[in-house]
């Protein structure tokens, strides 16, 4: 992981017993848990609007940290959850289909949705439109022993992935970008797993 990532991670780290109350609920409790438990590698990134400032601050004064700078500072909270599992049987579409039932009301739109029935992988991404105005992401990518979440609140455009993709376990959102037609182009940051 790089030094700006490392340094992320302690300050979200730092934070996150005071605040651990005012996250969001990326995943129904019960499913994080039993997820967790089934996992044999668990990676969670919390990070709301404060943590997301402080760690904007960590940022040196290069063109894409500008950017990437002011970006975070917009932004109202990250949330990762990445599971890695030894069987693919740890992972059903049936967690995955509880997962993305949280997400199902007038505010959140769904942008992709890819079944590959041979691979068993699956990708969704789902936007938060607000006045019109995007206000949120959420990015499910699962494969048969591995599932990478990613709920980002706040204004956020897909051109704008690759930007925290540089940023340690936010990396496979460049590759998300990089997939959707029309923003590969834009992003400047493939990302990935």
């Amino acid at each position: 992981m790089n030094r700006i990532a490392t340094l992320i991670l302690a300050v979200a780290a730092s934070a996150a017993p005071a605040l651990a109350q005012s996250f969001p609920v990326v995943l129904p409790p019960a499913l994080e848990k039993q997820l967790a438990a089934r996992a044999s590698n668990v990676t969670e990134v919390t990070m709301d609007k404060n943590m997301l400032g402080s760690a904007s601050q960590l940022l040196n004064g290069k063109q894409g940290d500008a950017q990437t700078r002011q970006l975070l500072q917009g932004l109202d909270g990250v949330y990762v959850r990445e599971y890695e599992f030894d069987k693919p049987s740890q992972l059903s579409p049936a967690d995955i289909e509880q997962i993305l039932h949280q997400f199902q009301t007038s505010e959140w739109k769904p942008m992709v949705h890819v079944r590959e029935s041979k691979s068993g992988e699956s990708t969704d991404v789902l936007v938060k439109q607000v006045n019109g105005q995007t206000q949120g992401m959420f990015v499910l990518d699962a494969e048969p022993k591995e599932l990478d979440i990613v709920l980002i609140l706040g204004p956020i455009r897909m051109d704008q992935l690759g930007q925290l993709g540089a940023l340690g376990s936010l990396g496979a959102l460049g590759s998300v970008a990089a997939d959707v037609p029309g923003v590969a182009s834009h992003s400047g940051n493939k990302g990935g797993k």
